[in-house]
């Protein structure tokens, strides 16, 4: 008897286990609880069939550490400089002469269109199959200057359980990124839990060749699609064809993507990851060179989007 008596408290007990369990208590953790249970509760007025339960993600400071450079352009910035001896020109054109130079405000200013122009530059002409080796060999063994831990340990916790919680409630992630597509689809999955097939991101223009008989993808030396601020909207209605319900960012690269989604029709929620927590992670808003926050800082209350503070709603940064 006793043991069926503690049967029966352990079982609400395991039922009740907090989702989040990263995540402090607090408003902004209860309206994500509250708005996840609306859409999904059968005999809510806000309840959304799961094909359109769509939740959208920035990845760059959003899932994943982005000081002091996007890592991306720190994977770029080494094959650069591997190449530089072979083109003298680069020391004078931009974004190159800033990025052979550490010059970060120029970094910044070029955004995600120079870090592409980069990428273009110093992996043209590879298959596609051939940058995904590098990039994952890249990760492999690349340390991130400050925790000198690999990129893909300095995910952010909290935004991993979020993840996991959404999938269990019917929803399909996405990543909606600035970065490169190719950079990022050879790791997600493993890292993140989301497939190639709902990565989202700038791209290279790829040619269709038979190489030695085999049917092969070359990139080419032309920017086809940058995911970025209002292109954001364009790479969602592109790839995925519905309009999300959730968008979760950090920065004003994200502003479009989350204006958008919130603008339709029903229960929405959009967020953004403010990073004020120097200690654990990095503090920087206006002024940084890399994921600055300044109009989304200033609008967030306005438009309804909820400000994450790193500080006050997360227990942890990184997983352990």
């Amino acid at each position: 008897m006793r043991f069926l008596a503690l049967l029966i408290l352990i079982i609400p007990l395991a039922a009740a286990a907090d989702p989040l369990p990263s995540w402090n208590e607090g408003a902004t953790k209860r309206a994500i609880t509250a708005f996840v249970a609306a859409v999904t509760e059968a005999d809510s007025p806000d309840f959304v069939p799961e094909p359109e339960r769509i939740a959208v993600f920035d990845n760059d400071g959003a899932l994943w550490v982005e000081q002091p450079l996007y890592t991306q352009l720190a994977f770029v910035l080494e094959r650069l400089r591997e190449l530089a001896g072979d083109h003298p020109e680069w020391r004078e054109e931009q974004p190159f002469k800033a990025a052979l130079e550490g010059d970060k405000a120029a970094l910044g200013e070029a955004g995600m269109e120079g870090v592409m122009q980069l990428l273009m530059a110093t992996h043209a002409g590879m298959t596609s199959t051939e940058l995904d080796a590098i990039a994952a060999d890249w990760l492999k063994t690349a340390r991130h200057p400050r925790f000198e831990r690999p990129y893909t340990e300095l995910v952010y916790q909290p935004m991993l359980e979020l993840l996991d919680y959404l999938r269990e409630n019917g929803f399909k992630t996405f990543i909606v990124s600035g970065g490169g597509i190719a950079f990022l689809r050879p790791w997600t999955e493993r890292v993140y839990g989301i497939p190639p097939e709902q990565v989202v991101g700038s791209q290279i223009a790829l040619e269709y060749k038979l190489v030695d008989g085999e049917p092969t993808l070359v990139r080419q030396p032309e920017i086809a699609f940058v995911d970025d601020k209002a292109g954001k909207p364009v790479g969602i209605w592109r790839h995925i064809g519905r309009r999300p319900i959730m968008a979760f960012g950090n920065s004003d690269g994200d502003y479009q993507m989350l204006e958008w989604t919130t603008a339709g029709e029903g229960r929405r929620l959009g967020l953004l990851l403010h990073h004020d927590d120097a200690e654990r992670e990095y503090a920087y808003d206006r002024e940084s060179h890399m994921g600055r926050l300044d109009k989304g800082l200033d609008d967030a209350a306005d438009k309804g989007w909820i400000l994450v503070s790193m500080q006050r709603d997360w227990a942890r940064v990184f997983p352990e």
